[in-house]
């Protein structure tokens, strides 16, 4: 069934270090060999096999208007035309800007760079350059990219300083970074009160999307609020994930947060790499050449990721598509734990606007203590049986799965039904790890 797929794998791993560009691609986790993928539309992907699949990974978020779509088609090719790449300012900047800062109460500057990565490391650099404080403070089972200091595990407690979690990240980084647990706001005030005068800022997802959705519980992004504001430190919400994906305005308008500065991705750039991050004016003014803080990118800007960022955002804009998304995701968790329950499987999942995620234990997890609870060889059967049925799922229990404007009734339904289907053989004793 997945052949090519396999000859293909076997070939990259000759010349690219895992056969994969970035490591859960690789189906590790897993255990089997990553599909290769040949072309996308709407709400399927198709492999080198020609085999079709509803798809869930959404190329981690970026498609909600689904894949090549055909205004966003039409602008990207008119923008190629014209250039690639000038490593000079274009007037597309600026109108994917407006809409940002538009979109954003929170944001009245912005800096474009092109990945989740570049933007938290450059927040995070900003927020030193503000405070003149050298510590931060992020959550265990949020990802904030791969940059040295955001490379931290968990110590021996929530209030001790960080300790890399990959080789080559030395230690003299990572013990800038104090580890919170996540929707505990016990555990941050505790290290507020030890280490008050040397954190620059607080990061956080609004909506944990990198350990599962976790959603967060009533009063934490407000209490980190009004911690940063007792100790003068700075507030960065990643939005990479959720910004333009729960709803307009990114999860700090849904849940009424205002971040000192916000981190966007995937969405605004329609597909392409492209991220920024913004502030009000005062706090922007710190970044080169107005200010001191530096930071700099050769494709930052790049003319063909801003067209598809705003052809993206405009589609988003008029049809404001979001409470059926939310419904849908929604409805397709609901379902899906009321299957597993039939078939004594346990299973629970959170959902926020268009990202879900269902999880191998009757609990639904809060943080990351929670979701490691997950039974993972229960994960894998499903993954593969889901797999098998036509359904491209994350390969990861800790990843959140997306839907898009293009994900149809019917789409869901064949879902379900293919996830009773697995869900039976699971009960009956085929597994498939």
């Amino acid at each position: 069934m997945f052949e090519k797929s396999k000859e293909l794998f076997k070939e990259a791993k000759e010349y690219i270090i895992g056969g994969v560009d970035s490591p859960v691609r690789a189906f590790k986790s897993i255990g089997e060999d990553p599909l290769f993928i040949k072309k996308a539309k709407g709400s399927k992907v198709y492999d080198e096999d020609g085999n079709e699949f509803i798809d869930y990974v959404n190329s981690w978020g970026p498609a909600i208007v689904g894949h090549s779509n055909d205004i966003v088609l039409k602008k990207v090719i008119e923008t190629a035309q014209n250039g690639l790449s000038f490593g000079a300012p274009c007037s597309l900047e600026t109108e994917l800007a407006k809409r940002i800062v538009n979109a954003f109460d929170s944001i009245e500057r912005i800096r474009f760079v092109n990945s989740g990565t570049e933007a938290a490391m450059s927040a995070i650099r900003l927020a030193r350059g503000v405070t003149g404080r050298d510590n931060i403070l992020k959550f265990i089972g949020c990802y904030h990219g791969h940059s040295d200091g955001l490379l931290v595990g968990a110590g021996s407690g929530a209030s001790t300083f960080g300790v890399p979690s990959s080789k080559g990240v030395p230690l003299d980084f990572a013990k800038h970074t104090l580890l919170a647990e996540y929707n505990d706001l016990d555990s941050v005030a505790k290290i507020f009160e030890e280490h008050s005068d040397t954190i620059a800022a607080i990061i956080v997802e609004p909506v944990a999307g990198n350990m599962g959705v976790i959603t967060p519980k009533d009063g934490f992004l407000k209490g980190l609020r009004e911690i940063c504001d007792k100790y003068r430190s700075l507030l960065i919400i990643d939005e990479v994930m959720s910004g333009f994906r729960l709803t307009y305005g990114g999860a700090q308008h849904i849940y009424n947060i205002k971040p000192d500065i916000t981190i966007l991705g995937k969405v605004i750039g329609g597909g392409f790499p492209a991220a920024a991050y913004g502030a009000n004016k005062d706090i922007m003014s710190y970044i080169s050449p107005e200010g001191d803080v530096y930071q700099a990118g050769t494709l930052s800007g790049n003319p063909v990721a801003m067209a598809a960022g705003i052809a993206t955002l405009d589609i988003l804009k008029q049809k404001n598509p979001y409470d059926n998304l939310t419904y849908n995701a929604q409805k397709l968790i609901s379902r899906l734990i009321g299957l597993a329950v039939e078939y004594g499987i346990p299973l629970s999942g959170n959902s926020a606007g268009s990202m879900f995620s269902v999880f191998f234990t009757e609990k639904t997890p809060e943080n990351y203590s929670d979701v490691q609870k997950s039974n993972l060889n229960l994960f894998k059967s499903y993954f593969i049986g889901m797999l098998n049925e036509g359904i491209y799922l994350p390969p990861s229990q800790f990843e959140a799965n997306f839907i898009t404007m293009q994900h149809t009734l019917a789409d869901i339904e064949n879902t379900l039904v293919a996830a009773e289907k697995v869900f039976s053989e699971i009960a009956s004793g085929k597994l498939y790890v």
